[in-house]
């Protein structure tokens, strides 16, 4: 095929449309009409001689061919994007830049609002996205600048890839306010004993509690089991489960809806929370300016709960609140 044929904003429709899934999003970073990105889909479904994208209860999926061509066409548009800029330094006050940080839900609920404050003050025209960092091609896609951070316990993330350690966050059991266990300390037996909710967030390091408990031989009465941590709060609050969760959760949720937290009655591993960045983009002006925010953003909370001291959950939430004001 002759790519004189090919309009580079029928490859930018393309990148959007494989990363976000919904046409209607697609238009709406690209200031188009839904009917304009549908109509452009069909020029390159006419161009490239194959479907792309698969309409389903999901959203668009990419086909074979669609998988194939994804990297390339994101690494090429990346290379126009930086020849573009050469010259030009980031300036966040100005930058309509989009990125997109891999995290798991508890990233987004215990990080991203410190974070999106922070961005608003110094770069309001800079939006974030998120996507789970178990993602299947996060790796691939970290390289090709589809993704530009990863946060969080990455394992498969070495090889060409940087890395920083935010802050280590240490595991606890949660439950609701005024649960029979709700004191100081629990013995094993009364934690054995107790039905646990579990969070199965696969591939994010969250497993590693699940392996401790299987290596001691502590046998868990699960009443449910749940693939995201967003929900917690919310069963939690109603009902006598307890769950083994990060400390990071807690400092959010525990207030809002009026949960308690006691140490789990063994020693379990620390959870490091690193910073992941692919070598192609270490010294990309943007990457280092959102690696920045990030380490800042982290320092200035972990500052503000150790000055806060053992306060409770809900008083802990006021404090981070009136610092970030």
């Amino acid at each position: 095929m002759d790519p004189e044929k090919i309009d580079l904003n029928l490859l930018l429709v393309f990148s959007h449309l494989f990363r976000e899934k919904r046409v209607r999003r697609v238009a709406d970073i690209l200031g188009m009409s839904q009917p304009g990105v549908s109509n452009a889909l069909n020029r390159l479904r006419s161009l490239l001689n194959d479907e792309l994208f698969v309409r389903t209860p999901h959203g668009m999926e990419p086909t074979s061919y669609a998988m194939q061509l994804a990297g390339p066409i994101s690494e090429a548009l990346e290379q126009i994007r930086s020849a573009l800029d050469v010259g030009n330094p980031f300036d966040p006050a100005t930058s309509k830049r989009r990125f997109t940080i891999a995290m798991t839900d508890i990233g987004e609920i215990d990080f991203l609002p410190s974070m999106m404050d922070a961005v608003g003050r110094v770069a309001p025209s800079v939006t974030i996205n998120t996507v789970r960092n178990n993602a299947l091609h996060l790796r691939e896609e970290m390289e090709n600048g589809q993704v530009n951070l990863a946060v969080g316990l990455l394992p498969d993330l070495q090889t060409n890839f940087f890395t920083r350690q935010l802050t280590v966050s240490e595991y606890v059991c949660l439950f609701r306010r005024g649960h029979p266990l709700d004191k100081l300390h629990i013995t094993l037996d009364e934690f054995v004993a107790a039905s646990h909710l579990v969070v199965v967030s696969a591939g994010t390091g969250h497993g590693v509690a699940d392996e401790e408990f299987e290596r001691r031989g502590i046998a868990r009465d699960v009443k449910l089991r749940i693939p995201h941590f967003a929900s917690v709060g919310y069963i939690l609050h109603e009902t006598d489960l307890i769950t083994t969760v990060p400390q990071r959760l807690v400092n959010r949720c525990a207030g809002p809806f009026d949960l308690s937290s006691v140490p789990v009655p063994f020693e379990l591993p620390s959870i490091p929370i690193n910073l992941f960045w692919s070598a192609r983009y270490h010294r990309d002006p943007a990457n280092q300016w959102l690696r920045s925010m990030m380490v800042e953003t982290f320092n200035k909370e972990e500052a503000v709960r150790q000055s806060a001291g053992p306060q409770s959950p809900a008083l802990l939430a006021s404090t981070l609140a009136i610092h970030r004001g």
